[in-house]
């Protein structure tokens, strides 16, 4: 059983319309009574078309919101399609991911990363800083180079440093099931709290009720960034409920 204080962010991806806000009544009620919640950070990411009447349904809760991307620049432009982190705020959002595995692919620069966090964390929103290596990397055993570079490269020059959480999410792991063994995943997580002094480091990547009984031994993960479970408010309690169990 853990007594530290752990994050669960709920990633909705491209998921959800203005009815599927009523789940979260059950996850609302559930952090009334839930004994540990104290120590638990419940952050919701969905889709940009709910950020705002999410923020209005979770207001007086536990459940902060917070966005799935955003564009880097500060100011208003001719960017069709695109929504800033200053835009972000101003409809409820108090977190951002940025980094993830599937806008890396869809061409997310290292460089682009970076101008990004320092974007958001100036307007004044915290930062899902997602990094983690291919299996290709990972066969290659390379991981710890690829994730230095991500850090290196994505914390260059940024300096509020402490409006920033770390998920490790190996990018193999995503959405296919399988997660990294304990051992290495303990490794893993040591190798990024050694590289960026004083941060706290999540775990993301097929995060379920299965498998959170196994990913909750290790003791170094400050907590989960949890993808298609989250969507199932019952899936999304259970982990929690078991993660201090």
């Amino acid at each position: 059983m853990t007594n530290k204080y752990m994050y669960f962010i709920a990633n909705w991806k491209m998921f959800g319309g203005l009815s599927t806000l009523n789940s979260l009544t059950k996850v609302i009620k559930f952090l009334k009574i839930f004994k540990k919640s104290k120590n638990t950070k419940i952050i919701y990411c969905p889709p940009n078309t709910l950020i705002h009447p999410m923020f209005k349904k979770i207001m007086n809760s536990k459940i902060q919101v917070g966005a799935q991307n955003c564009h880097e620049s500060l100011t208003y432009g001719a960017s069709t399609g695109s929504i800033n982190s200053t835009m972000l705020k101003n409809v409820g959002a108090k977190y951002v991911i940025l980094g993830h595995s599937e806008n890396r692919e869809s061409g997310e620069t290292d460089k682009l990363i970076n101008t990004k966090i320092k974007a958001a964390t100036k307007s004044g929103l915290k930062v899902i800083f997602c990094i983690g290596e291919t299996l290709g990397q990972k066969r290659k055993k390379i991981t710890n180079k690829i994730l230095l570079k991500q850090i290196t490269l994505g914390l260059q020059k940024v300096k509020r440093r402490k409006n920033i959480v770390i998920a490790y999410e190996p990018v193999w792991s995503i959405g296919t099931g399988v997660i990294p063994k304990s051992d290495d995943l303990f490794k893993t997580i040591n190798f990024i709290k050694k590289k960026v002094k004083n941060i706290k480091v999540l775990y993301g990547g097929s995060v379920n009720p299965k498998n959170i009984n196994e990913l909750k031994l290790i003791k170094n993960i400050d907590g989960f960034l949890i993808g298609g479970a989250s969507q199932d408010p019952k899936k999304f309690i259970d982990i929690i409920k078991k993660t201090y169990n």
